[in-house]
């Protein structure tokens, strides 16, 4: 009997991802869904070879760009609560290089991805080669080893042998609770090719499950004790509730006890709009109903949130002497600012923290005040997304679509002003279907982030949209995908709104006392003549439907014809620069400032904006 098969490296990798499934409620499913690559002399005769005879189980989109290739896999992760990923796979040199800031981004925001990606001759017998990189004093450096500060798990494969044990740790780490993100493999140009009996237990079918680990019972004890004496309690809800599936038991223990509920940006969607404890998002995007409550809570207990800055204030959204328990999988961030922590899965903690409760009810007049901040914020994001005889806004344009979209459509959006105006302003119509990348904000991740979030969408919901709000400086970044998407029959509807440059900088600048300088494009002294993009023409010349509206009316009967329609549709329109902003609902954000300055603005606001420190929590 054959205990053994010869396969190349390459072979070996694509015949494990095909044998890897994991179960979710009862049904099995391959984890690793397909890939995107773009092939080069660095991936194509090996890693090329070992797909081809597998395309219809693991589908390759052939990516435009590396970098968005990589936004597309971390969309589709997300879209997966990160119990599915894709795969990239870029040539040797500028390709891989082209990846970094994808790993970057799924690095931040905690995500999935396998990056295989070719690497210089392990032999060095035809050095230096195409695209390498060399460092003279050291040659086994190269380009791939600076994946290592934006990975979760880096190897270079050396031997056939190698891929036994570095495979089910990459799978284990892309799929751990707590320390999970993208992995990275560098092949080399020949170990790709050079061939090894396997064993073939290697490759036989394997089920995986999520663990949970449950939490510590003197934690829950503790974090038992603290809110018992709670009067005014809060619940920060963040991405995690949705990564444990923890959704229905976080809105069961806020009813149980009538604690209020506020949303981070990664957990935008966790409760409904209309949910009478959701009180809405916070922090500096956030809303003044959710922020109102923050600063009086006197026991506050953040659900899978890593409290970065726009969470917190800068650490000024909270009373100094707020008790802080961190309920998270990741001890790291179940630690932060001195909290109590709960180190565990959300959906196990929740329930044994609920046990813990029985009985306990939050005064009724705390919760009844923070409802109360909820209807005014309520009335003030109703007139903020209304539109008449004004100026264009991001925030009307919002309130267009959430208005006529479908309650089950998905919401992709990601840097600029956008991530802020649609956590402010978006009144979710149901659990998990906003996808505000703000983990690393990163520019071009939208229309890439929406071709992945598609093709995973389009898997469970295909009758169902991927909405991508986008503003025109992250558009003319990276907009290949428009074609991609265009290509691989898988339906986008994109909103192009257009301000000018990067108008949401420009206001950053003006309220630090500068003057516009090199954001809006009228404003580049390197620009003598500004002229408008025809991002209608261009997306045209990509496929897709487009069309350019001059205000919300006809930006809403172009996408009702956009959701009717069965092909990618870009819809234009200009919005202010300017005027239309949210003005409410922000927390005070940490941002250097010029000490020592000519302008006498910039010193003014630099005094106004130390003057808020003051609220800064020191770490305690």
């Amino acid at each position: 009997m054959t205990t053994t098969i010869r396969l190349t490296v390459a072979q070996a990798i694509v015949r494990y991802l095909l044998n890897q499934f994991i179960e979710v409620d009862g049904v099995e499913t391959r984890i690793c869904g397909g890939g995107f690559g773009i092939f080069g002399h660095g991936n194509v005769p090996c890693l090329g070879e070992a797909l081809y005879p597998v395309q219809d189980a693991l589908p390759l989109y052939r990516g435009q760009n590396e970098q968005s290739m990589g936004f597309a896999a971390a969309a589709y992760a997300k879209y997966h609560l990160r119990r599915r990923f894709m795969f990239c796979t870029a040539s040797a040199g500028p390709g891989t290089a082209n990846l970094l800031t994808a790993a970057a981004l799924a690095h931040a925001n905690r995500l999935p991805m396998l990056m295989l990606c070719g690497d210089t001759f392990l032999t060095r017998l035809p050095d230096p080669v195409l695209q390498q990189l060399e460092h003279f004093g050291n040659p086994a450096l190269g380009l791939n080893d600076a994946f290592k500060a934006v990975t979760r798990y880096w190897d270079r494969i050396t031997h056939p042998a190698q891929v036994i044990q570095t495979l089910p740790a990459a799978l284990a780490t892309m799929l751990d609770p707590a320390d999970c993100g993208p992995a990275f493999l560098a092949l080399p140009q020949d170990v790709q090719g050079w061939a090894y009996d396997y064993p073939v237990e290697f490759f036989v079918r394997r089920v995986h499950r999520i663990r949970r680990q449950a939490p510590d019972a003197a934690e829950i004890a503790d974090a038992a004790a603290a809110l018992l004496g709670a009067k005014r309690p809060m619940i920060i809800a963040g991405g995690g509730v949705q990564y444990s599936g923890a959704v229905a038991e976080l809105t069961a223990f806020a009813e149980s006890h009538g604690i209020p509920v506020v949303e981070t940006i990664a957990g935008r969607a966790n409760m409904l709009a209309t949910h009478p404890l959701n009180i809405g998002p916070i922090g500096v995007t956030g809303s003044d109903s959710a922020n109102a409550i923050a600063e009086r809570a006197d026991v506050i207990v953040a659900i899978g949130t890593r409290l970065q800055d726009f969470t917190t204030g800068s650490w000024t959204a909270f009373a100094k002497d707020a008790r802080l328990i961190s309920v998270n999988v990741g001890r790291h961030d179940a630690i932060k600012h001195m909290s109590l922590p709960v180190v565990g899965d959300a959906k196990l903690a929740l329930g044994a923290l609920g046990a813990a409760l029985e009985g306990y009810k939050a005064p009724t007049d705390w919760t009844a005040a923070a409802q109360a901040e909820r209807r005014t914020w309520d009335a003030y994001v109703a007139g903020n997304v209304a539109h008449g005889n004004r100026p264009n806004s991001y925030a009307q344009a919002i309130g267009v679509v959430n208005a006529l979209c479908d309650k089950r459509d998905r919401i992709v959006t990601a840097a600029g002003g956008l991530p802020a105006e649609v956590t402010a302003n978006w009144r979710t119509l149901d659990v998990g279907t906003v996808d505000v990348e703000f983990g690393f904000s990163c520019m071009g991740y939208e229309i890439a982030g929406g071709w992945g979030a598609r093709i995973a969408q389009s898997e469970a919901e295909p009758d169902r949209d991927t909405i991508v709000f986008v503003g025109d400086g992250s558009y003319l970044l990276m907009n290949s995908d428009i074609y991609s998407s265009v290509l691989t029959q898988k339906k986008l509807i994109v909103l192009v709104l257009d301000n000018g440059g990067f108008a949401v900088i420009n206001k950053l600048q003006n309220n630090t006392g500068q003057e516009s300088f090199n954001n809006l494009i009228k404003d580049c002294p390197t620009v003598p003549e500004p002229f408008a993009v025809d991002f209608e023409a261009h997306a045209r010349s990509m496929g897709a439907e487009a069309l350019t509206v001059a205000n919300p009316a006809e930006l809403g009967a172009a996408f009702q014809a956009a959701k009717a329609s069965d092909k990618t549709t870009v819809i234009v329109m200009q919005v202010d620069p300017y005027e239309g902003w949210t003005t409410q609902g922000h927390t005070w954000w940490e941002v250097g400032t010029a000490q020592v300055s000519d302008s006498a603005s910039v010193r003014e606001k630099h005094a106004e904006i130390e003057a808020s420190r003051a609220k800064q929590r020191q770490g305690v």
